[in-house]
């Protein structure tokens, strides 16, 4: 079970609606993903701007819960003044912080993530951040009291999978609430991993929507997702420099 703030999930991943080749193939790979919390981008919705596009109009919403993202913010002020217009819109007291300090690779601004979140956190939002794998960052910003750390795998959209898999162990090892990866996911193999590490989640979208059939890879990155963590709490055993069998030797019949 899934918990953020006072919500629930039985689902442990956590799917973007943007970039798919049509509503229809969107609508089938979330159906199939049974994902409970879908992702968007607010600056791409025409609660924005309403010669936007409805990426969410195939959708049955009410039988989801909207996570929106202040994706395309550069500063604490505009990434709250997003999550607002969101929150006006009817949509969700739920958020994910985005603030973007390099157009290059996409990586957080951590000094406006902290600042966002902070502001966020005083007006009621349920707060999910996004930020790099910075092991302290992410400690400064659960002792702040956010609802979820987001660490990113690797860039977003990369498809690299996890890059430096010891500070995401470090962030998950520390951390009281949720932590949910985000970003860079590129396989299945990624969203196992990620598990098997220990995350409580994983949030993507450019590994389905981009694939060459999104909807089988929205299928195999849920039951990767089950798999891993049904493999994290099995407990895997240890590595050893040598082989050992895996039959018992002792009381073997004289050959």
């Amino acid at each position: 079970m899934l918990k953020i703030g006072n919500k629930t999930f039985q689902s442990r991943l956590l799917l973007g609606t943007g970039k798919y080749p049509s509503f229809e193939i969107q609508k089938e790979a979330v159906q199939v993903s049974e994902a409970e919390i879908l992702t968007f981008a607010v600056r791409r919705m025409n609660v924005f701007e309403p010669s936007q596009p409805n990426f969410l109009e195939m959708l049955d919403l009410s039988t989801y819960t909207l996570l929106p993202n202040t994706a395309g913010a550069k500063t604490a002020e505009e990434a709250v003044r997003t999550a607002k217009l969101a929150k006006a819109s009817g949509l969700c007291d739920m958020v994910k912080v985005e603030v973007i300090g390099c157009d290059r690779s996409l990586l957080p601004d951590p000094v406006e993530t902290l600042k966002a979140s902070e502001m966020l956190l005083e007006e009621g939002f349920t707060v999910l951040t996004y930020t790099s794998d910075d092991v302290v960052l992410a400690k400064r910003l659960e002792e702040m009291g956010v609802h979820a750390i987001m660490p990113g795998a690797s860039p977003i959209g990369s498809g690299k999978g996890i890059l430096n898999p010891l500070h995401l162990k470090f962030i998950i090892e520390q951390s009281k609430v949720p932590v949910i990866i985000d970003a860079g996911i590129g396989s299945p193999k990624d969203a196992a991993y990620a598990m098997e590490l220990g995350a409580d989640a994983v949030l993507l979208n450019t590994a389905v929507s981009g694939a060459k059939n999104p909807v089988k890879m929205a299928e195999a990155m849920k039951l990767a997702i089950q798999a891993g963590r049904l493999g994290f709490e099995a407990g895997r055993i240890d590595e050893r420099d040598y082989a050992v069998a895996s039959s018992p030797m002792e009381g073997l019949l004289p050959s």
